[in-house]
């Protein structure tokens, strides 16, 4: 049999923008939208961070980092300050989660109503799903490619920035005079000889992760940098080396060494995003058809005055 052509109305193409959008869009963090795992028992072995009781480990984190996207993974591993946010946030859950299951929290009639309600919804949307799968060579080539049409003027990705950095924190308020000379000594050196700014980084920098790469931080758009550091680095030449800047954090010696221009992203950027967004409509449709197919109108009726009396008690 013949399989009929897909047609993607305006609202359709609305939707896929969006969720491309949420993959391209810069600055997405990735960590605010980790949801939480139950409260687990502390267990002896390595931990990434404890407070008292609690504990995140390795296992938890690696967890969290297969559940992303490779390009928003690679991106987390990157950012420090996101990553560690997330394991304050972690560890507070289960501090409080702690308090409320020694108080037995659990077992309140409101809470418990909600727990039904939740493990419902559960176990209404994971066999809802396994009963609207997608075909596996859904969507076509010209079906992606019709996609990417409708929605062409929405792929612009933004301006992206190279740049390499010397990291010095401040430990202490104490310490802030002392690591401001330090890092106008490193700046002045790496004005004088730009070349030298790999070797300065991996000597110097204490952000492991890019003073392992002579202090790239790979191409990203500006939004996905410190708030202090974007201004510098929208004005910088590309080679240039600025001035020390100082973030909540610590201060930073930027040196820029590639900037691409804003640009339409192609098919084959998108592919594997636009593909997930097409299967993902595309179930959803299967999904209201397989409910719309539960309601037998023949059988269905709904009683219009007990209807009313509830709605006049909640008024």
């Amino acid at each position: 049999m013949k399989k009929p052509a897909m047609v993607i109305g305006a609202g359709a193409v609305a939707l896929l923008v969006v969720a491309v959008a949420l993959v391209l869009r810069p600055g997405t963090d990735p960590v605010a939208a980790q949801q939480s795992s139950p409260l687990a028992a502390v267990a002896a072995g390595p931990a990434v961070a404890r407070l008292g009781n609690q504990q995140v480990t390795p296992q938890e984190l690696q967890a969290l980092l297969a559940t992303l996207p490779p390009a928003s993974a690679e991106q987390l591993r990157g950012n420090r300050e996101a990553l560690e946010r997330w394991i304050r946030t972690r560890l507070a859950e289960k501090a409080v989660l702690e308090q409320a299951d020694a108080q037995g929290w659990a077992q309140r009639p409101d809470v418990v109503r909600q727990t039904r309600a939740a493990s419902e919804q559960i176990v209404f949307r994971d066999y809802l799903r396994s009963v609207s799968t997608v075909p596996a060579d859904y969507p076509s080539t010209a079906e992606l490619q019709q996609a990417y049409d409708a929605g062409k003027a929405n792929w612009m990705t933004p301006p992206l920035y190279r740049v390499s950095q010397i990291f010095l924190a401040v430990p202490d308020a104490q310490s802030l005079e002392s690591v401001r000379k330090q890092a106008t000594e490193l700046s002045k050196k790496a004005q004088g000889t730009p070349g030298d700014f790999a070797a300065l980084a991996t000597q110097y920098s204490q952000d492991r992760l890019t003073a392992e790469r002579g202090g790239d931080s790979g191409l990203q758009p500006l939004q996905q940098l410190v708030p202090e550091v974007r201004g510098v680095v929208a004005k910088l030449k590309v080679g240039a080396v600025s001035d020390p800047v100082q973030s909540a954090a610590g201060f930073h010696v930027i040196k820029l060494t590639e900037q691409q221009p804003a640009r339409t992203a192609t098919l084959d950027e998108l592919r594997d995003q636009l593909t997930q967004a097409l299967r993902a409509q595309r179930q959803e449709q299967i999904a209201q058809a397989y409910l719309d197919g539960m309601l037998n109108t023949a059988t269905l009726s709904i009683d219009g005055a007990e209807l009313n009396k509830v709605l006049e008690t909640h008024q």
